[in-house]
């Protein structure tokens, strides 16, 4: 019984020697339990870093030197992030566009200049400066916005039509290559003034100067200028119903034609 436990010792011993003359199986035992005490697999943990060894590619990392003041600071910074990339990943997805060039044109700036991106896009709720930053770039391109306003515009003077004729011309001409400025007739005296733009404050402006030069012109010549609508960013649905009216002062124009046409006969 003596030299079985013996010779059991002496087999023990020849394992740990091995165990410890083998680089793999010694590093394992020694490593995992006390990672597996630190780290637990999908937790988010916040650490600050000790030390870097570059040549050995090691990174020291503490949780007990992190305060709880740190945690609470690391962990809303966290979620600030997680909301940009979401928001990232959104427009990468609406633009075709990869997302580090968004973040190179959009998200990077924005934590540059004002600390975190999230913040920023919080304050352009209600600063659209915000976004003045940025410089054009050809690979998205802004949609421009229809901007319209309604006026009639009357002379029961002796110039009559020609002083409107005048006064609407002179209104176009306030247009630029970038704001044009488009009128047209919907039914006497009503007219539709619309500009379609990338900058809509600058198009709404531009309508209102153009108004103001039609009424003085009109007014000049005995004429008056009233408007039904201030210069406003449209919808497709007001477009629809300006077509549908459109259409309904074209049809009851026929109908009374008709109706001369057959009082002659």
């Amino acid at each position: 019984q003596t030299n079985s436990r013996n010779g059991c010792l002496r087999q023990i011993a020849r394992v740990r020697q091995h165990r410890r003359n083998d680089p793999f199986v010694r590093t394992i035992p020694s490593t995992y339990p006390v990672h597996s005490k630190l780290i637990r697999v999908g937790r988010n943990e916040v650490v600050v870093v000790m030390r870097v060894d570059k040549e050995k590619g090691y990174i020291d990392l503490s949780k007990r030197r992190v305060s709880a003041e740190d945690v609470v600071k690391c962990e809303e910074r966290y979620n600030k992030s997680k909301t940009v990339s979401s928001i990232i990943r959104h427009v990468s997805e609406k633009t075709e566009l990869d997302m580090e060039t968004i973040n190179e044109m959009v998200a990077w700036p924005l934590f540059e200049k004002y600390g975190h991106a999230f913040d920023a896009f919080k304050l352009s709720i209600t600063l659209a400066k915000i976004f003045t930053i940025f410089q054009y770039c050809p690979a998205i391109d802004p949609q421009p916005v229809k901007v319209r306003a309604d006026i009639e515009a009357t002379c029961f003077a002796y110039s009559g039509i020609d002083a409107i004729r005048t006064a609407l011309k002179l209104g176009e001409s306030i247009g630029t290559e970038s704001v044009p400025i488009k009128i047209r007739l919907v039914a006497p005296p009503l007219y539709v003034m619309v500009s379609n733009a990338t900058d809509k404050q600058g198009a709404i402006e531009l309508l209102e100067t153009a108004i103001d030069r039609i009424g003085e012109s009109l007014k000049k010549d005995g004429g008056q200028l009233i408007v039904k609508m201030k210069p406003k960013a449209v919808s497709e649905t007001d477009d629809l119903e300006l077509a549908a009216l459109m259409e309904r002062v074209a049809r009851e124009n026929k109908e009374v034609s008709g109706d001369e046409d057959s009082d002659a006969d």
